[in-house]
């Protein structure tokens, strides 16, 4: 996983721990008195499972994870669970911090597949430990505090399917229609991007293609075929539009950007580009190659690597 990614995600955990912590703790405090009750102890989660926020069900476990309790949820006791052994779980393999509460790795659930976590508070008395008050929570149900995640814009190489790196030697490039009318092809993906409100494509060398998402419409993508990509027409579909103030792409370096792939298409007839894609707004440019393995970096990055840079990183 990309460090930003784990770091947005390890903030939001942060969040709903705080939130989670307190309560837990305090109901734990009061299923000691009847910790060797069930029905007792089923009284008092039913009483403590509505301070609980988002809880989708709480229960009590021994110190080996058995189940020493039913389930209660907001609608009351479910009964079925009571004696159910829940060591093997992910959650109960986790080690409990010195604090005595945990909140767990998110998980996929049993029966429905929907990911979830639980929170673990130890429950303890005259110092020894009787066991666990669990909360169950869907993901669904708990609140995001935290901003969408930024991409990295770190380069990231991505390794792709090992038979076709075997037989990279064994084969060789095959001239598709866009090689033979590259040059117009990528005059035409410089107006659209420049001009005409797309902000990323996805360009398809091998096979003549090209996908294309627009400013105005930016939920659906277009698709150019063959014949569109070399067809100056094309553009008269597409209105036009300001270059983003906010792309992290200069407008002056996207004809910069397009030679170096016409370049990177024909580096070598074993060794070549096969797909392509700019984000404006990203400002990343990534590139998969005849060994199927794809780069991710930022523009100005890609711009200071030469292609002879490119036949060893591929190689």
């Amino acid at each position: 996983m990309e460090a930003v990614l784990k770091d947005a995600t390890h903030r939001q955990r942060a969040e709903i721990a705080k939130l989670l912590h307190a309560p837990l703790s305090h109901l734990a405090q009061q299923c000691v008195s009847a910790w060797s009750d069930r029905e007792r102890l089923n009284e008092v989660l039913v009483d403590g499972c509505s301070r609980i926020p988002h809880c989708a069900y709480i229960y009590a476990l021994d110190p080996s994870g058995v189940q020493v309790s039913d389930n209660v949820g907001p609608q009351g006791v479910s009964s079925g669970e009571f004696g159910r052994d829940r060591s093997t779980l992910p959650y109960l393999k986790e080690p409990m911090p010195e604090w005595g509460f945990l909140l767990s790795d998110a998980y996929l659930t049993r029966r429905s597949q929907r990911p979830s976590l639980t929170g673990l508070h130890v429950v303890m008395a005259n110092g020894q430990l009787l066991g666990y008050l669990a909360a169950d929570f869907d993901l669904r149900d708990l609140p995001i505090t935290g901003p969408l995640y930024r991409e990295s814009q770190q380069w990231r190489q991505v390794k792709g399917d090992p038979s076709i790196r075997q037989l990279l030697f064994q084969q060789t490039r095959s001239e598709s229609p866009m090689d033979r009318n590259i040059d117009e092809a990528l005059a035409i993906l410089g107006e659209l991007l420049t001009e005409r409100g797309v902000f990323q494509c996805a360009i398809h060398f091998s096979s003549s293609r090209a996908t294309v998402w627009t400013i105005d419409d930016p939920y659906r993508y277009r698709m150019l075929d063959a014949e569109a990509m070399v067809d100056p027409d094309i553009c008269l579909a597409y209105p036009r539009r300001s270059y983003p103030t906010d792309a992290l792409i200069p407008v002056s370096s996207i004809e910069t950007i397009l030679q170096e792939l016409r370049g990177l298409r024909f580096l070598d007839e074993t060794l070549y580009m096969r797909v392509a894609s700019i984000n404006l707004f990203n400002g990343v440019v990534g590139l998969t190659f005849s060994c199927d393995g794809s780069h991710y970096m930022r523009y100005d990055e890609f711009l200071e690597k030469n292609l002879s840079f490119w036949i060893g990183a591929i190689a």
